[in-house]
């Protein structure tokens, strides 16, 4: 299949916002994507965004009418004991485009970001039941420090944050 992959243009937000809003459906979690397209798209474009994308293109529209088939998003972290770091956010394939390399090729371009940015790790989360990210992370040497290290994930949301601030 012929595909290129290229940063995400504010020309191009209204595909970033619809692959989204499919990854939330296909995830089951509609109803926990809580931002609006104006805040996003405030977001990943303002003078100091707060996120970058990738997406991948193919070169004629598909039955629905897109050309943008996929995505990648991420944001820099830093780590005070490794130092700089990406954090992949989305990482989502329209599925009739799956099995063609596109994710595979949104991920290594996603590396080279991370190399070319001097980060020294690219970091991810996966939902316990998706079974075949995790095997396709994992198949490309991504480790699971859950496991690993023993580092589980933690999120204070709105309404812990109010118990926290004094």
């Amino acid at each position: 299949m012929n595909f290129t992959i290229r940063p995400g243009t504010k020309a191009d937000f209204k595909d970033i916002w619809r692959l989204l809003k499919d990854l939330a459906i296909h995830e089951k979690m509609l109803d926990e994507m809580i931002v609006t397209y104006e805040e996003l798209e405030r977001d990943a474009f303002s003078q100091e965004p707060w996120f970058e994308s990738l997406l991948a293109e193919v070169p004629e529209e598909n039955k629905e009418g897109f050309k943008i088939v996929g995505l990648a998003v991420y944001f820099y972290t830093y780590s005070t004991w490794k130092g700089r770091s990406v954090y992949l956010e989305d990482l989502y394939v329209m599925p009739e485009f799956r099995g063609f390399g596109i994710g595979k090729n949104l991920l290594s371009t996603l590396a080279k970001v991370v190399k070319e940015k001097h980060c020294v790790q690219l970091e991810l989360s996966v939902l316990g039941q998706n079974n075949r990210s995790r095997a396709f992370y994992s198949g490309l040497g991504a480790q699971d420090i859950t496991l690993r290290d023993g580092w589980h994930s933690l999120r204070f949301d709105a309404q812990s944050l109010k118990n926290v601030i004094l």
